[in-house]
C-alpha cells in the first residue's frame, strides 16, 4: 500500500509537473510572441524611414532646385534689367544717342518688304511688293488678286497688318526716324480719294447751314485724311475729339 501511495504521489508529482510544464512551456513560448510585434513594429519603422528617407532627399532637392531656380530667374530679370531695349536705346534717351543708333531708311524699309512677302506666303497668296522711298517716308506696296482678305472691313485688318510691318522692321531695328505705310491692293489711295470727295461735301453742307456735322469715328489715318483736305477751305474749321476707337472729326463754321 505504502508503495502504491508513493507510485500514486509519484503519479501526481509527474502530473503536476507535467501540469506545470505546458504553463511554462506556454509562458516560454509566449515571450518570443510578445518580442516579435515589437520586432515587427521596430522593422515597419525601419521600413517607413526608408519610404520616408527618399521623399524627404526629394524635397530637400526640390527645395534646392526651386531656389537655384529662383536665382536664375533674378539674375535673368537682372540681366533684362541692365540691357535697355533697342527702342530706348535709339531715341528715347536724348538726340545724341539717337543719332549714334541711327538707322539707315533703306534697311528699313528692305526688311518690311521682306516681311510682306512672307505675309504673302503664309496666306497662300500671289502678289507682287514694291519699296517706294521718299527720304523717311517709306511705303511697301503690295499689288495683286484677291488681296481683300488683308484689307480687311474699311481697311482694320490692312490696319494690323502695317502695324506688324512696323514692329518687323522699324521697333526691331529700333529706328525712330521713318514713317512707314503699307498699302494693299491701292487701298489706301482710293479711300483717300473717296474721303476727300466726302469731306468737301460735308464742308458744303456747313458752309450753307452754318451748323456742326459730326462724323462716324475713324481711325487716325482717316481723320488726317479729313483735317488734310479741308485745311485750305476758306471758312471751314475742323477738330478731333473722343478716345480711340470712337474718335471722330467735327467739321465747324470757322467762327465757332
Amino acid at each position: 500500500e505504502k508503495g502504491g501511495e508513493k507510485g500514486g504521489q509519484g503519479r501526481q508529482g509527474a502530473a503536476t509537473s507535467n501540469d506545470r510544464q505546458p504553463a511554462a512551456q506556454k509562458k516560454a513560448g509566449g515571450a518570443p510572441n510578445e518580442k516579435a510585434p515589437r520586432q515587427r513594429a521596430a522593422a515597419g519603422a525601419a521600413d517607413t524611414t526608408k519610404d520616408e528617407a527618399p521623399g524627404q532627399r526629394r524635397r530637400a532637392q526640390g527645395a534646392r532646385g526651386r531656389q537655384g531656380q529662383g536665382s536664375a530667374a533674378d539674375a535673368a530679370a537682372d540681366a533684362v534689367a541692365s540691357t535697355p531695349p533697342a527702342a530706348d536705346a535709339a531715341g528715347s534717351t536724348g538726340s545724341a544717342t539717337r543719332k549714334e543708333h541711327h538707322v539707315d531708311a533703306h534697311q528699313v524699309g528692305a526688311e518690311a518688304q521682306k516681311f510682306m512677302v512672307g505675309l504673302l506666303d503664309a496666306f497662300g497668296l500671289e502678289g507682287n511688293v514694291t519699296l517706294v522711298e521718299d527720304g523717311d517716308d517709306l511705303e511697301v506696296r503690295v499689288d495683286g488678286k484677291e488681296l481683300g482678305l488683308l484689307v480687311g472691313p474699311r481697311g482694320a485688318t490692312l490696319q494690323a497688318v502695317q502695324d506688324l510691318a512696323r514692329v518687323a522692321s522699324q521697333r526691331r531695328l529700333g529706328d525712330h526716324d521713318t514713317r512707314l505705310r503699307v498699302d494693299i491692293g491701292g487701298y489706301r489711295e482710293r479711300r483717300r480719294a473717296a474721303l476727300g470727295s466726302f469731306a468737301q461735301k460735308m464742308a458744303e453742307e456747313v458752309k450753307e447751314s452754318g451748323v456742326a456735322r459730326v462724323l462716324e469715328p475713324m481711325s487716325s489715318a482717316d481723320r488726317k485724311i479729313i483735317h488734310d483736305t479741308l485745311s485750305g477751305i476758306e471758312g471751314i474749321a475742323t477738330r478731333s475729339e473722343g478716345d480711340d476707337p470712337y474718335r471722330r472729326v467735327i467739321i465747324t463754321p470757322a467762327n465757332d
